[in-house]
């Protein structure tokens, strides 16, 4: 069965922490599907036109031999359960689906829009992110409304979007993004 992980990201901008976890995604996954959206529980500070274009950047620094991630624009939607429902029609019911989210979003995803019909259409896969520990309580909150859930074996590097907004941190973004940025007079 073809296992594909769907990574919608605010990637606001994204950031070496998301290459990182791209990169891990695809010696993991068959296809690696990702995007940019707007998170309802966010505010956003770049349009998600720029935001596509920086993660295409992201990924063409990526020297995978398998060549198997992309950016699917088609699949952005302010609702997950609306993206894996384009993904299903992408790739079929056949495959095996694994939304990716952070670990900070565990506890939240509980509120999403429709989330108990999002856990019977993919598993999740969380991604540590420092800061954000995962309480074993959420976890079995999902696993209790029928939810899969499985933690990656991944250590992320500590850096966030939102820590290069607020520092500037040029560190945090890859050299293609940080041009794109600059070349586009964003987060100024």
């Amino acid at each position: 069965m073809t296992k594909i992980a769907l990574f919608g990201t605010s990637a606001d901008p994204p950031t070496a922490a998301h290459q990182a976890i791209l990169e891990w995604l695809s010696e993991h996954y068959d296809w690696v599907a990702v995007w940019a959206s707007d998170n309802p529980f966010k505010g956003h500070q770049t349009s998600l036109e720029h935001r596509m274009e920086m993660l295409r950047l992201l990924i063409e620094e990526i020297k995978t031999p398998r060549k198997n991630i992309r950016v699917y624009e088609e699949l952005s939607h302010l609702r997950s359960l609306i993206s894996v429902e384009k993904a299903k029609e992408l790739w079929g019911n056949e495959a095996e689906y694994h939304l990716v989210i952070g670990s900070d979003l565990v506890n939240q995803i509980r509120r999403w829009y429709r989330f108990e019909e999002l856990l019977k259409q993919v598993q999740i896969l969380v991604i540590p992110r420092p800061g954000y520990p995962i309480a074993e309580e959420d976890l079995e909150a999902l696993h209790s409304l029928g939810g899969k859930c499985i933690v990656a074996d991944l250590d992320a590097p500590a850096i966030s979007s939102t820590a290069y907004r607020e520092k500037r941190n040029k560190n945090i973004v890859t050299q293609p993004v940080k041009e794109y940025i600059k070349r586009e007079k964003l987060y100024i």
